[in-house]
């Protein structure tokens, strides 16, 4: 593009040319797109990984339950629960860091035992059984509680739920991914007063 000029004495126009400033190269700007670009590719990686791998839902159960000590006086609490429990991982190319693990005992929807786990690594294709023993500790219950559940002792047992609250990372190769919510839920677990009764295996519901 040119601009003409020209004087008032008759000359002949001159053209100029009309000089535009380059824009300056912004490295920052090229940096951080190449970071994000090289970011965006490693995550289409690994979730092209994941689908291929296909992971499966984790599979728990309780093996064995027991309680000790149980005591109910004054709408108060004190026992000892024992349960075994079981995490299958049936995928064969993903692994878990178990980094956190809850254990809560409920009856009528009141808390009245909890236990804490230590940390653990499962491997992939593993069977992993670990035992538990969540303590009830001068627990008060709620009124409507304490009378069923000294309906229930009577009848020398006992049905409780059994819950799990995990934080949990997935490992495939070398990858690790952030920490998942791992709940698992045992409904209607049966324990007996008496140690003569065997127990029914019951089977967990699992959500992460």
């Amino acid at each position: 593009m040119v601009r003409q000029t020209g004087v008032a004495n008759g000359t002949l126009p001159t053209t100029v040319p009309d000089v535009h400033k380059q824009p300056r190269p912004r490295p920052r700007r090229c940096i951080a797109i190449t970071i994000l670009t090289l970011i965006a590719l490693l995550g289409l990686a690994v979730l092209i990984s994941w689908l291929a791998v296909r992971p499966r839902r984790l599979v728990y159960t309780i093996e064995d339950g027991k309680v000790k000590d149980f005591n109910l006086h004054n709408n108060h609490l004190n026992s000892t629960f024992d349960f075994i429990i079981k995490a299958y991982n049936p995928n064969n190319k993903v692994s878990l860091y178990y980094d956190s693990v809850e254990v809560i005992v409920s009856y009528d929807d009141q808390t009245i035992a909890f236990d804490v786990v230590e940390p653990f690594y499962q491997p992939s294709s593993n069977v992993t059984k670990f035992e538990v023993k969540p303590m009830a500790k001068s627990v008060s219950l709620l009124g409507s509680v304490a009378k069923d559940l000294k309906f229930e002792k009577s009848s020398g047992q006992v049905e409780i739920d059994v819950r799990l609250k995990a934080k949990i990372r997935f490992k495939l190769g070398i990858w690790k991914s952030s920490h998942y919510s791992l709940r698992v839920s045992c409904s209607s677990v049966v324990v007996h007063l008496h140690s003569s009764k065997s127990f029914e295996r019951t089977s967990c519901d699992v959500d992460t």
